[in-house]
């Protein structure tokens, strides 16, 4: 599955390779790509394994607002 979350602000790329790091070590997630112009996250992984509120939450406690 795929899924785009929307950030509120993304200020700096140190930013994006924490976001990255932090849900990369999920279990279930495959792919992390943060979009630094578009302050977005887009997220393969498999539903098995992990959902959407999990990832959501991780980037939440990262430090990020989601809109």
């Amino acid at each position: 599955m795929e899924k785009k979350f929307r950030l509120e602000t993304l200020t700096c790329p140190s930013c994006v390779a924490k976001i990255e790091k932090g849900v990369s070590k999920l279990d279930g997630v495959k792919q992390v790509e943060v979009g630094f112009n578009t302050s977005t996250v887009l997220v393969k992984f498999d539903e098995e394994k992990v959902d959407a509120d999990v990832i959501e939450n991780r980037i939440k406690d990262l430090g990020f607002a989601l809109r």
